[in-house]
């Protein structure tokens, strides 16, 4: 069967986890290492200036006290003695559309299993007012899963997967949705040394665009945006070379 390395950034307690790993027993091999604390909106984070503790939780079941990135790595050269077949991150509490992809830790765990030579699935849940059901992102994750271990990914490839709550419409391909925000900062206490500030909720103003993630989350459809690690805007390569020698005649 093919392996299949999991993680999270909600951490290794979390619901979507366990209904991720269950859903993907019926694909592959599963194995899951996870951050042992919820570690949301660490990104592509990896720890350097401390080791990291690896601890068996239960048969296939490990947890590091690290980023997921810590935990992909953990899992390929400690857990695996290799890289996997598939490396799937998720089922974040929270959708990771648009901008969202830059702070995101599922996201992250699953470009480092791009970057060691795996294809990557990053899966996420848009929040719901009450209890999450998680059933019908893990299925989606699933049937994907299946298809990327038979089809394969292009080169260097994430598919990053957002799942409206409640009754979806079907899966579309999308683009990376774009926005305009405003950090909102709450202060808490402030003297006249120092501040303890708690960075809050952003207010978001997105742009229309009907083939973004965000469009075809609102309109009730999942979301499966392919993303990949070279980050070059090719588009300004044009600009970035006029700018580059306006700056040597100015040298000059």
């Amino acid at each position: 069967m093919p392996r299949i390395l999991v993680t999270n950034d909600d951490g290794v307690e979390a619901d979507g986890l366990l209904a991720l790993a269950d859903a993907l027993t019926e694909v592959g091999e599963v194995t899951v290492v996870a951050p042992a604390e919820e570690s949301s909106a660490v990104s592509h984070a990896l720890t350097l200036r401390r080791p990291l503790c690896l601890t068996r939780v239960s048969e296939s079941w490990y947890s590091v006290d690290g980023t997921p990135t810590d935990c992909i790595n953990l899992g390929v050269t400690d857990v695996l003695g290799g890289v996997p077949d598939l490396v799937v991150s998720g089922i974040n509490n929270g959708l990771n559309v648009g901008e969202d992809v830059t702070y995101s830790g599922t996201v992250g765990g699953a470009m480092e299993g791009v970057l060691l030579g795996a294809p990557g699935i990053a899966v996420s849940l848009q929040r719901s007012d009450g209890p999450m059901d998680y059933g019908p992102a893990a299925e989606v994750a699933a049937r994907l899963a299946a298809t990327v271990l038979n089809e394969g990914l292009p080169p260097h490839t994430l598919l990053n997967v957002n799942v409206p709550r409640g009754d979806h419409r079907g899966i579309r391909a999308t683009v990376q949705g774009r926005r305009t925000q405003a950090i909102a900062a709450m202060q808490a206490v402030r003297d006249a040394v120092k501040s303890m500030i708690w960075i809050g909720a952003a207010d978001l103003r997105w742009e229309r665009e009907t083939a973004s993630d965000y469009a075809a989350i609102q309109a009730g459809w999942v979301s499966v945006t392919p993303l990949h690690t070279n980050w070059t805007n090719h588009a300004a390569l044009e600009a970035t070379h006029a700018l580059a020698l306006a700056s040597l005649a100015d040298i000059e």
